[in-house]
This record gives C-alpha cells, sequence and structure tokens, in this order.
C-alpha cells in the first residue's frame, strides 16, 4: 500500500514540473534552420524538400523558416505547403520582412507564425509571371481553396486566410471589400495569424522555453553547388555551343567519335541540372532529341533542306529553351518575363555564335595537327599522283555500240567488252554507235556519232 502511494506521489511531483524544467530533462534540443529568402519557384521547391529530408536524417527536434519573400509559383508552393503539414516535426517561421502571396501560404501552414517589427503578411492574389494582371480565376479559386484547407488544418481563421486572396470578401472589423488582406505585426497577432513579434530567431527558441539547444543551418552539399553552377545562363550558353559544334562536325567528320561525344556530354551537363531541379519537363528533352532525329534525316535521308530540317532546328532550340524555364507545357502564366527573355537570349546568342564559330574554325580544322591524326586532312592532287579514274585513260575517244539503252545510263560494247556508262543526259537505245568522251570516275561517258 505504502509503495503505491509512494509511486502515485511520484508520478504527481512528475507531471506539476515546470516546462522549463521538463524541456531540461529532455537535454539538447536541436534546431534546424532553413532560409526562404527568394522567389517561390522549383529550385526553392527542391531546396525545401532536401531541407525537410535532411532535418529528419539529423533527427531535429524543430524545424525554423527564416522567409522574406514576394512569393513565386503556386504549384511550386503548393508542394512546400504539404511538405510543411505533413511533417511530423514542430514547424516554425521568422518573418523577417515580407511573406506575400505564396510566402503568405507556406507561413500559414507551419504550426507557428513570429514576425519582426515591420514585418507583414498576406497580399495572395495569384498574378502572371510579368507581376501585373491578377490570374485568370481558375487560379484565384485554386489559390483560396488552399488558404483556406491550409489555415484551418492549423487552427487559424479560414475565412481571413481567404481574404488574403479574395478582394471581394468583406469581414467585418478587418477588411472591407475591394482589398486583399496584409497584416502588419500588431493585426496579425489579434486576428490569430502571428505569435509575438520578435526580434531574431534565438528570440523565437527563447519563447519556446528552450534553454539548451544546438542549431543546425541547411548548408547546400557538393552535388547541389555543382548544379547551381550549370544551371548559370553563361555556363547553359557555353554547352549549347559544345552541343551545336559537336554535332555539326561528326557529320563533317564522321567515325571520329569525339566531336558527338563531347556534344553528348554536354547535352547531359545541359538537361540533368534543369531537370533535377524541376525546370526541364521530359517532352521538353523529348522534344529536344525528335529535332535530332528531324535534322539527321534532313541531312542523311531526305534529299535537299525542307520540313524536316526546319523543324529540326526548332525543336533542339525549343527543347533547349522552355527547358530553362518554369513553364507549365506552352503555358507561360506564372513565368517571369525576366526569366523568358534570358532563355531566349542565351539559346539565340550561343546558337548564334555557334554557327559563327563553325563558319571560322571549318576551314582551318584540317591544319590541326591534332586533327590530322583522327581524320584524313591530306589533298589528294592529281600532280601527285592520285587519280579518280576508275577505267585506262586507253579507252578515251573509242568506239563502240550500245548494249541496252542509256537513260542516261546503261551498258555499252567496245571490242566485245561490256562496260558501265552514261550519257551527257540524253537517251540513246540499243544499238546506235557512241564514242566515249570521258574516263572519270566509275562509269564511261559517251556520246552519240552518226
Amino acid at each position: 500500500m505504502k509503495s503505491t502511494l509512494y509511486l502515485f506521489i511520484l508520478f504527481l511531483t512528475f507531471i506539476a514540473l515546470p516546462t522549463k524544467a521538463f524541456q531540461d530533462s529532455l537535454g539538447t534540443r536541436k534546431v534546424y534552420i532553413l532560409e526562404i529568402k527568394d522567389n517561390i519557384d522549383p529550385r526553392m521547391n527542391r531546396k525545401v524538400k532536401l531541407a525537410m529530408e535532411d532535418a529528419q536524417e539529423k533527427k531535429a527536434d524543430y524545424i525554423l523558416i527564416h522567409m522574406d519573400t514576394y512569393g513565386g509559383a503556386v504549384n511550386d508552393a503548393d508542394d512546400i505547403r504539404t511538405m510543411l503539414l505533413e511533417s511530423k516535426t514542430p514547424t516554425m517561421v521568422f518573418i523577417d520582412k515580407d511573406a506575400a502571396s505564396a510566402g503568405a501560404l507556406i507561413s500559414i501552414a507551419c504550426d507557428s507564425i513570429y514576425m519582426a517589427p515591420g514585418a507583414s503578411i498576406g497580399a495572395a492574389t495569384v498574378v502572371m509571371g510579368a507581376g501585373g494582371d491578377a490570374a485568370p480565376d481558375k487560379y484565384q479559386s485554386y489559390m483560396r481553396s488552399m488558404m483556406r484547407s491550409t489555415a484551418e488544418a492549423n487552427g487559424r481563421d479560414p475565412k481571413i486566410a481567404e481574404a488574403m486572396v479574395d478582394e471581394k470578401l468583406e469581414i467585418e472589423g478587418i477588411t472591407a471589400a475591394g482589398s486583399v488582406i496584409t497584416f502588419s505585426v500588431s493585426e496579425a497577432i489579434q486576428n490569430g495569424f502571428c505569435e509575438a513579434k520578435v526580434e531574431t530567431t534565438e528570440d523565437i527558441i527563447e519563447r519556446q522555453g528552450i534553454d539548451e539547444y544546438e542549431t543546425i543551418y541547411y548548408e547546400v552539399n557538393t552535388v547541389e553547388l555543382i548544379i547551381a553552377f550549370f544551371l548559370n545562363p553563361a555556363v547553359s550558353g557555353f554547352l549549347i555551343l559544345i552541343i551545336i559544334g559537336g554535332i555539326y562536325f561528326e557529320i563533317q567528320t564522321p567515325g571520329v567519335g569525339f566531336p558527338i561525344a563531347a556534344a553528348i556530354v554536354a547535352v547531359i551537363l545541359y538537361f540533368i541540372p534543369y531537370y533535377l531541379t524541376g525546370l526541364a519537363d521530359n517532352w521538353e528533352i523529348i522534344v529536344f532529341f525528335l529535332g535530332l532525329v528531324l535534322l539527321a534525316l534532313e541531312l542523311f535521308v531526305i534529299p535537299g533542306f525542307g520540313v524536316a530540317g526546319v523543324l529540326g532546328i526548332a525543336g533542339i532550340l525549343t527543347g533547349l529553351t522552355l527547358g530553362m524555364i518554369p513553364n507549365d507545357f506552352f503555358d507561360f502564366t506564372f513565368v517571369a518575363s525576366a526569366e523568358l527573355f534570358v532563355a531566349l537570349v542565351t539559346v539565340v546568342i550561343a546558337s548564334l555564335i555557334a554557327v559563327a564559330g563553325i563558319f571560322a574554325l571549318a576551314p582551318k580544322v584540317n591544319q590541326w595537327k591534332a586533327f590530322s591524326k583522327i581524320a584524313l586532312a591530306d589533298t589528294q592532287n592529281k600532280q601527285d599522283g592520285y587519280t579518280s579514274y576508275w577505267y585506262s585513260e586507253e579507252l578515251l575517244n573509242k568506239e563502240g555500240i550500245t548494249h541496252t539503252r542509256l537513260m542516261p545510263s546503261g551498258k555499252i560494247l567496245i571490242d566485245d567488252e561490256v562496260y558501265d556508262a552514261h550519257s551527257r543526259g540524253e537517251f540513246i537505245d540499243k544499238g546506235e554507235k557512241i564514242k566515249i568522251i570521258s574516263t572519270e570516275g566509275t562509269s564511261l561517258k559517251v556520246k552519240r556519232i552518226g
């Protein structure tokens, strides 16, 4: 009986411990800090995904997002808010200055919101890529529904969240029809969209009652640094030079292997970084390769240069350009005009430089000693003993008859020997007299006599 009473008293003492003491009993806490201080786009989407995975691997006790953004792509914001809502680790956000549009959605998805003096949250109306006019209503409706559901999931007023998107909504005492909600710090606290005004991330940790803690900052690993390097438009332009140049010189010297190998490596280095960051879709890469196939057919199968060649070049340039920007198929609603301009300029300038370089270097390539080791670069001149004659020159000016009809090619009979021959373009019937006027090439050239 006494032992039971002793255990009961011990239990009451334990649950009565102050929160701070309970925290101390758990030891050092791990606070994982991630910065979102740029546009919300596929690159930021990937960054947050990698950070969330890293935080889980390092067994972080809290995830703290340090935010300052004007927003970005709705689909990427949706991915990020889903990751936060599904996180088993408590999430907090520190709005250092702005959490507008997609930034507001991501903030509301966190368990706790803290704001610095002068910060704001809201203005989540979806706008076009150029940042001007509002996007079509289907996008606004999608954003309204996400804001409502996200606010409900974290115990915040869904109507207020929706009014951050829809200017038509009117909430008494908060907003009038005709303007979307953008809260200051005090307004956000008053309406349940901010826990407190703080100066630093350390203040947030202190307010959580955590004395002993370790901060872990998201650090870009070597692979991500390499990807970021190849996402640079200047590097992308250089890879385009190699792709175009490699394809051209392989066509000019088939079988050498080095030019096409360089082009293949350049294609891989060009598309993989954009693909991993969600910029290049499968269909864009397929369009690029279809362009290569059409161009190859035009050069090696279809005579002349026509529709297939033009479509091939268009496919190559389209794949290279669209692979650099966050478009949705051919929908550029949320593509910033600056991004589209940079992509177009990069591809066009790189292509023009490649073409100019081909014209400048192609005549000189054969003179390079290194190139002469892998390709036949010597000119076989007649004075050096080289000849293109298949038949003996003794047949020149000899007369005979056509063995078959020449249309304009066929067979002739000279001194009881049959030879391949062709006329100068006219048809010559079988049995007519002819005279050999050239022995150059693999077929004798003849004319009708008599």
